[in-house]
């Protein structure tokens, strides 16, 4: 049976909020995927509402593009604790950790939700500005950690 990287991290070692590097794939043409773990909430503790998770999955899909290259995708976690940022390249944890902070900020000033419609959106029905707001301030204020075991700031 194939090791999925997420099910072998001890679940209850980990200090949210955090960024970490969950894995990197190279081929043998030399390409690099990397894959990191944007924890906003302590698992099995608390979990992001739906309206506040899928609010935060628009935003960060649009904003963190900004500030990062080669974002191939940002997906939530199933369990609601966080978000997968897949992105071609390596990078460390403190230029992910610094990009989220921005990312973040400038959702705590947005006032509109990109791609809310029948259209763009599957469940477009389901958005929480004010939710998505209050759990990017609270990221904010307890400090993203740049090591998932300890507590470590720029």
């Amino acid at each position: 049976m194939a090791k999925v990287e997420s099910f072998e991290l001890d679940h209850n070692l980990v200090k949210a909020p955090y960024v970490r590097v969950a894995g990197v794939e190279k081929n043998d043409k030399g390409s690099t995927v990397q894959k990191y773990d944007l924890r906003f909430l302590q698992p099995n503790q608390d979990a992001l509402p739906t309206g506040a998770l899928h609010t935060l999955e628009h935003l960060l899909a649009t904003y963190l593009r900004d500030e990062l290259d080669g974002i191939i995708d940002i997906s939530p976690m199933g369990c609601r604790t966080g978000f997968y940022l897949i992105k071609w390249e390596e990078y460390s944890p403190e230029v992910v950790a610094e990009a989220l902070e921005k990312t973040l900020q400038r959702i705590l000033d947005t006032e509109e939700v990109p791609a809310v419609s029948q259209i763009s959106c599957g469940n477009y029905k389901d958005h929480s500005l004010f939710s998505a707001k209050e759990y990017a301030k609270n990221v904010l204020e307890k400090g993203l950690s740049r090591d998932p075991f300890e507590r470590t700031f720029a």
